[in-house]
């Protein structure tokens, strides 16, 4: 008897079962820490691939990754295209194939697209629980895209911050940006006036070059960078790296994929998954930065919790 047809699962089916960060973060915890646990964890992840198509600027991606603990195989299928003159497609397009790993059949395919959004700002999240400054009040957002959306829904359910501010390199998305979302958002008119006095700092632009400068930043302060995920792309400078200390999803992504960590040469602290385990501590009281490149096995967990509460449905 041959095995059922893989079902299909689109962006409204995905956004539906993952529609508040509350649902994933606890099995996004719990991830981080098997991750960081080494082969006790039970997660089998190797690096990335990525396949250049330098005619058109563009990468392709290959992320898969097996979670014993959650019973659960995925590889997730990710383009990211600059798209100069076509702004109506969006940069990184993205498909995850969850796999039964008693037997390796197709269970299900599913847009990738919102889960990378989602997981990305929940991980940042708890990121930012862990190393955010006491009685932060002041959100900075440093770009205008899908991922500003993402966490700016996630953020804004999961703290209480009494100011969000954000800058964009084009004035006129960070203004659709304040008139989209639903609270009250602060268009700065420059990066340097949206970072100053702020106790955390979101990083999601498509820099190649640095957009965030140390001299700027308040003692204290926490950043997460998302963006510049090669290893010749900078979103942050050398003075905010080497004067932070330095949380990241994993150690060997980061020293081969990041241009903010290779370039600046600097010295990694912990993995976030160590800090969700205990066995390294968070430094609140520090100026601390958070790189996240986004690991598979965010992706892993997140399309089996869709896929689960899909079928619970069904």
């Amino acid at each position: 008897m041959s095995a059922a047809p893989p079902v299909f699962l689109g962006s409204e089916v995905v956004e539906k079962h993952l529609h508040r960060a509350s649902l994933l973060i606890p099995s996004l915890k719990a991830a981080l820490a098997n991750f960081s646990s080494g082969a006790e964890g039970g997660v089998v992840q190797p690096m990335r691939t990525v396949v250049p198509v330098q005619k058109y600027s563009g990468f392709l991606g290959v992320m898969p990754a097996y979670s014993a603990k959650d019973d659960a195989l995925t590889t997730k299928l990710v383009t990211f295209y600059e798209h100069k003159k076509d702004s109506s497609v969006p940069s990184h397009q993205a498909t995850i194939l969850l796999f039964d790993p008693r037997n390796g059949s197709l269970k299900a395919v599913m847009d990738g697209s919102v889960i990378t959004a989602k997981r990305t700002a929940a991980v940042s999240a708890i990121a930012t629980k862990f190393l955010m400054p006491a009685d932060s009040e002041v959100l900075c957002i440093l770009g205008a895209g899908v991922q500003a959306h993402s966490h700016y829904e996630v953020f804004t359910e999961q703290f209480s911050f009494k100011e969000v501010r954000i800058w964009n390199r084009t004035k006129e998305n960070a203004l659709k940006f304040a008139r989209s979302v639903k609270g009250p958002v602060q268009v700065c008119s420059s990066a340097q006036e949206a970072v100053t006095g702020a106790d955390v700092i979101i990083t999601v632009t498509m820099a190649t070059k640095p957009i965030l400068f140390g001299e700027w930043i308040k003692p204290g302060a926490h950043i997460n960078a998302i963006g510049a995920s090669r290893p010749d792309w900078r979103e942050l400078d050398d003075e905010v790296m080497k004067k932070s200390v330095l949380y990241v999803d994993s150690r060997e992504a980061a020293l081969n994929e990041s241009g903010d960590v290779i370039l600046s040469r600097a010295e990694i602290f912990a993995e976030l998954g160590e800090v969700v385990k205990g066995t390294k501590p968070a430094l609140p009281e520090k100026t601390t930065v958070f790189k996240s490149l986004g690991i598979a096995i965010e992706d892993t967990v997140a399309a089996k919790l869709v896929y689960d509460s899909w079928s619970a449905g069904n």
